[in-house]
């Protein structure tokens, strides 16, 4: 049995559908949202049967990882999140680069040597690598019309991954993923009338209106706070939004919170792309946070933490 386990986000369902598009295959196919990283937990794989794990951090999922190798299972792992410790075990293959200018699936171009270039710098976009994308599509020979409208389809790809549950989100990932593997390349899916490009396309139209009025909480030089509210809308955009507003503000920091049942905070995190960094830190220095150097999260940060969190975040950039 083979399983394919993979963020719901742009880069986790393109990577996956990268390596689906070269070598098909049968799988059980393991994802969530894109905050949902502890996946590996979900996988039963035994002596004999194969894992492909893509974009999620394997500091979250290491024992998960080392009782599916125990048990005499293979892993083949692409990510580009703080891996921590690397077992070394013959039944790994782990391709991880926490370069920030990189993401999950350019790894996957490279190994499959560019033979889905189209689609690796969709995902480019979506995981608001600019830079990069914009050098690969002039590579490719793009026009500027044609890439602009690769980074809206990783942006719009993007965007679906985020909520709470599955149930906020447009697509559960794995239909996206599975709607996908009809189109070679993403010109030929938003050619398609009936493909998601075009409901993904309205929806975030709308989800984004509603955020350009949401509050700041704080603002600086060095970084911005803005609170969505407590809607699914909210947490369907909250990291596109993020990314937008750091490519507004490429020397600032910028955070976008949105309200957990719980009353605590769901925050979303962008380091300032003129200073690709720390964004890790600024999150993992509260319980349930993590994350890249460029962008990083927490999951619930209690509420009367957050004149500290806003503290830091701040400090850090200074």
């Amino acid at each position: 049995m083979h399983f394919d386990v993979f963020n719901g986000d742009a880069d986790g369902v393109i990577a996956l559908l990268q390596l689906r598009l070269a070598e098909p295959k049968a799988s059980t196919l393991v994802t969530g949202v894109k905050r949902d990283i502890a996946l590996l937990k979900r996988v039963d794989a035994k002596a004999g049967d194969s894992v492909t794990v893509l974009d999620v951090s394997m500091e979250k999922n290491i024992a998960p990882l080392e009782q599916i190798l125990a048990a005499g299972a293979t892993v083949a792992y692409f990510d580009h999140h703080r891996p921590g410790d690397i077992p070394q075990h013959d039944g790994l293959q782990a391709t991880i680069d926490m370069d920030p200018n990189t993401c999950t699936a350019l790894l996957v171009d490279a190994y499959l040597g560019g033979q889905y270039r189209l689609w690796a710098i969709t995902a480019a976009y979506g995981d608001n690598m600019i830079a990069t994308a914009d050098r690969l599509a002039e590579e490719a020979g793009l026009t500027e019309e044609q890439s602009l409208l690769l980074k809206e389809f990783g942006i719009l790809l993007n965007y679906n991954g985020y909520g709470a549950e599955v149930s906020d989100l447009h697509y559960a990932p794995d239909a996206l993923f599975q709607a996908l593997l009809a189109y070679e390349n993403p010109f030929d899916a938003i050619a398609d009338s009936d493909s998601p490009y075009h409901r993904l396309k309205a929806a975030y139209e709308a989800d984004m209106a509603q955020a350009e009025a949401s509050e700041i909480l704080a603002s600086d030089a060095q970084s911005a706070v803005y609170f969505l509210g407590a809607e699914a809308w909210c947490r369907r955009v909250s990291g596109v939004f993020g990314n937008e507003l750091a490519n507004r503000s490429p020397e600032r920091a910028h955070a976008v919170l949105t309200l957990n049942d719980d009353g605590s905070y769901l925050v979303s995190v962008r380091a300032p792309l003129n200073n690709k960094d720390g964004a890790d830190e600024v999150c993992s220095a509260f319980p349930t946070g993590g994350g890249r150097k460029g962008a990083a999260g927490i999951n619930q940060l209690p509420a009367e933490m957050l004149e500290s969190f806003i503290h830091i975040l701040s400090k850090r950039y200074q």
